[in-house]
């Protein structure tokens, strides 16, 4: 396929963003049309409290290439991501943020890394531009992901990324509640490659991402992904089982065999309040994952669209 010919959808979430949408449209367009004559960019409105569906409306009528989503809430950026990658028809599909962190002007690079052979290639934010505690929290959250998942991800990779149609049309068939669209992507095992690409600081709204919706999003994702803390509770509870064991068979013979006396009921009430206080975490070990495996028996829909401009492709997911 000639390069020039292929069509390539961008797809993009938008929260809270509404006042950088206009650049971002016409620094995507510029890009684009550097790479090819056809191409799509669809906005992904998950109910952003500003007025961002009214621009993307603007927008939309005033180009032909951009085309609009708007979620009837706020389902999460990576609901709405898989919202967007439901209608991007795009031989290439590019994914990225909104808030112009990950710059339109990468995106060529991405895609000549693409076409030699790749059907993944991410952009490596070798300087982060985000806030320290931003940062050092995706660290650690990749650190332990890493550990219990047993699989190795990079937390300099995000949503940046071309894919090829092959690998979004797999990603379709992943229907799970729980989301992390570059981890599912990075599961999937096609051909990938990374590119290192400038990050540029967020000079627009702030991350809607604060400290307790990131624990929540590592939580759900961490026991999603792996069983290993399930195996760490049963592992923990023979441990405590043994070492009770020994330290019972240490109290008989001192008290048979050596006549001293058993100690009062200190260590006995301290021993229950432990043994007590690991049942219930390990209660709600458990708990997490029948809350999980309830989430996705109900089967409900990943979003639900209250409206979509004129010009967006019929759902083909």
């Amino acid at each position: 396929m000639d390069k020039s010919s292929a069509l390539i959808s961008i797809v993009v979430p938008v929260y809270g963003c509404e006042a950088c949408l206009a650049e971002l449209c016409s620094r995507l367009k510029t890009t684009l049309t550097s790479i090819t004559t056809e191409f799509e960019i669809i906005l992904v409105n998950d109910a952003s409290p500003d007025s961002a569906w009214r621009t993307i409306v603007q927008l939309s009528a005033n180009n032909e290439h951009i085309k609009g989503i708007n979620l009837s809430r706020n389902f999460g950026q990576h609901n709405a991501i898989t919202a967007g990658l439901d209608f991007a028809y795009g031989d290439w599909v590019v994914v990225m943020d909104c808030d112009l962190q990950d710059r339109p002007e990468e995106i060529p690079k991405l895609y000549e890394k693409a076409i030699e052979g790749y059907d993944v290639v991410f952009g490596n934010r070798v300087l982060r531009q985000d806030k320290w505690l931003k940062r050092k929290s995706s660290q650690f959250f990749y650190k332990v992901y890493d550990y219990l998942a047993e699989r190795s991800a990079d937390y300099t990779v995000a949503n940046f990324s071309i894919s090829s149609q092959k690998v979004v049309t797999g990603f379709r068939q992943m229907r799970e509640q729980n989301r992390l669209f570059p981890l599912f992507i990075q599961w999937m095992g096609f051909k990938t490659a990374y590119v290192p690409i400038q990050h540029d600081e967020r000079t627009v709204g702030k991350s809607s991402y604060n400290i307790k919706k990131l624990i929540s999003l590592g939580t759900d994702v961490l026991i999603s992904q792996s069983n290993k803390p399930l195996r760490f509770s049963i592992q923990f509870g023979f441990l405590i089982s043994f070492v009770s064991l020994v330290y019972g068979i240490y109290l008989f013979v001192r008290y048979f065999f050596l006549d001293v006396p058993v100690q009062g009921w200190t260590s006995v009430m301290v021993s229950i309040y432990f043994i007590a206080g690991l049942i219930f975490f390990n209660f709600g070990i458990i708990g997490l994952y029948i809350g999980k495996i309830f989430n996705e028996v109900k089967a409900r829909p990943l979003y639900l669209i209250q409206e979509k401009t004129e010009n967006i492709n019929q759902d083909r997911s």
